[in-house]
């Protein structure tokens, strides 16, 4: 299996064994329009499915789409500038993280201005790897004067320069028909039409008012985002898309995906267990249902909706079987 270069909140590598079930057996193009860890597009880069389709990989985190663009560009340099900063927070643990967090990522990358991906230099994606390695739980976050703001993480020993993995993700990023693009969802969305598959990873809905993690951009991902998804997964499943999305069980969110316009577009829903590892409190972290919505064919003839009884909300089945980890 292929390994994502950055832990992200919400990374796929656990709900894989899950997701493959929806892969289409052929499509023309692959679309990711959150593209995050990017764990489905090296999963599928890793079974070879991408000798002959293109892919497109976008996001609207410039930090992100920056540093995928400076390790596909020139892994050497990021891995020469990654190595010290191991060293260093081997010497000096906490104090490393702090100091390269707030002395050097943060003006670095204020020195940049908006958008900032297209100025990304190695120096600075290597500085995102170390923090994203050695941060709690591999989070990305931004305050609102947009300064990343995630505290150190508790690891014994850390893994944060593996040279041969980042020449690995730079060879499958910088391979033929394989682009990386900072643009919104609609964008991206808007572009997908028939022999595509789309695969869609949006910061999720919180599953109450205090479990939201979704400053991956200063200006956060909320409610409206969420509509405006349903709307364009909706409209580029119409276009005969093949679209798999994956979201928290939140109300709101069932409610969006078994509503009438996405049954008409032919999408499904699904439950399946999953762990959640990123809330403050660990008696809140463990197994919750996450939600998969998609048009593709349904494995083994199961993904079928249940039966709505009068007056009563349409319940969403859930998946045979447990999450692999």
């Amino acid at each position: 299996m292929g390994r994502p270069l950055l832990k992200w909140a919400g990374g796929k590598r656990q709900l894989l064994p899950v997701l493959r079930r929806y892969y289409p057996a052929r499509f023309e193009r692959y679309i990711e329009p959150f593209v995050g860890s990017a764990a489905v597009f090296f999963d599928l880069h890793a079974a070879g499915r991408f000798d002959g389709p293109t892919v497109r990989l976008a996001d609207v985190n410039p930090d992100l789409i920056g540093c995928y663009r400076a390790v596909r560009d020139d892994p050497e340099a990021v891995i020469t500038a990654l190595a010290p900063l191991e060293r260093e927070h081997r010497e000096r643990g906490d104090a490393c993280y702090y100091d390269v967090r707030d002395r050097r990522f943060n003006p670095m990358r204020a020195s940049l201005g908006a958008p900032g991906a297209a100025a990304y230099t190695p120096a600075l994606a290597a500085m995102l790897i170390y923090l994203n390695r050695t941060g709690y739980n591999g989070l990305f976050r931004l305050n609102r004067q947009g300064a990343f703001n995630v505290p150190v993480g508790r690891y014994s020993n850390p893994r944060i320069c593996d040279a041969e993995h980042v020449r690995t993700v730079a060879r499958a990023l910088a391979a033929p028909g394989v682009s990386l693009d900072l643009a919104p969802f609609e964008e991206t969305l808007g572009a997908a039409g028939p022999g595509d598959f789309v695969y869609c990873d949006p910061p999720y809905a919180p599953l109450s008012r205090t479990a939201s993690f979704a400053q991956y951009t200063a200006r956060g991902f909320g409610a409206p985002d969420h509509e405006r998804l349903q709307a364009a997964v909706i409209a580029a499943a119409g276009r005969g898309a093949i679209v798999l999305v994956s979201n928290s069980s939140a109300p709101e969110i069932e409610r969006a995906y078994t509503a009438r316009a996405a049954r008409r577009a032919g999408l499904l829903v699904r439950r399946v267990p999953a762990r959640r590892a990123i809330n403050s409190r660990a008696a809140l972290r463990g197994a919750v249902d996450e939600l998969i919505i998609t048009n593709a064919p349904a494995p083994s003839g199961q993904l079928r909706m249940a039966r709505r009884l009068p007056g009563e909300h349409q319940r969403v089945p859930r998946e045979r079987g447990a999450v692999g980890g």
